[in-house]
C-alpha cells in the first residue's frame, strides 16, 4: 500500500502520477486534482478542463485570460 501525499490515507488501490520528472501518489482523483491542477491566474479556480495558456500563465477560459491580460484575440478552443 502507498500513502496519499495529500490526505495521508494508506490505501491499497492508490495510484501514481508521473509528471515533469516527479512521481506523485494519490488515493483518489480528488486528491490528485487538488495537488496537480493548475490554478487560474485571474479567478483562482482550479483548472480541471483544457484551460487557456497565454504567455506561460494558465487561465480557466478565454474570459479570464482577456480580463487579466487585457488582450483581444484570446479565445477558448472549441
Amino acid at each position: 500500500m502507498a500513502r496519499c501525499e495529500v490526505c495521508g490515507n494508506d490505501y491499497g488501490m492508490s495510484f501514481e502520477v508521473h509528471a515533469q520528472g516527479a512521481v506523485h501518489v494519490f488515493d483518489c482523483f480528488a486528491c490528485a486534482i487538488h495537488r496537480m491542477a493548475p490554478i487560474c491566474e485571474h479567478c483562482r479556480v482550479q483548472i480541471i478542463g483544457q484551460g487557456v495558456e497565454v504567455d506561460g500563465q494558465w487561465f480557466c477560459g478565454g474570459h479570464c485570460a482577456r480580463a487579466e491580460k487585457g488582450q483581444v484575440g484570446i479565445v477558448d478552443k472549441v
